[in-house]
């Protein structure tokens, strides 16, 4: 069975932060956690769709998805 991540619908790693996610947002949630990253406010409206092909253009939204997700800073 091949579990895809909550944030971006990549083939997930494993469960990280409290969510099935791919490594590409494992690495980033850890990033934006570790260093307090505020990211530049969302030109569309903060309502991008974060997928595979396209998750690294708003980071405002990927964060936000993130958390909206139930990835844990814990």
């Amino acid at each position: 069975m091949v579990l895809l991540c909550k944030v971006c619908g990549d083939i997930a790693s494993g469960f990280h932060y409290g969510v099935h996610a791919c490594e590409g947002c494992k690495g980033f949630f850890r990033r934006s956690i570790q260093q307090n990253i505020h990211y530049k406010m969302c030109v569309k409206n903060e309502n991008c769709l974060i997928m595979r092909m396209n998750r690294n253009r708003c980071q405002h939204c990927r964060f936000k998805k993130c958390l909206s997700v139930g990835m844990s800073r814990d």
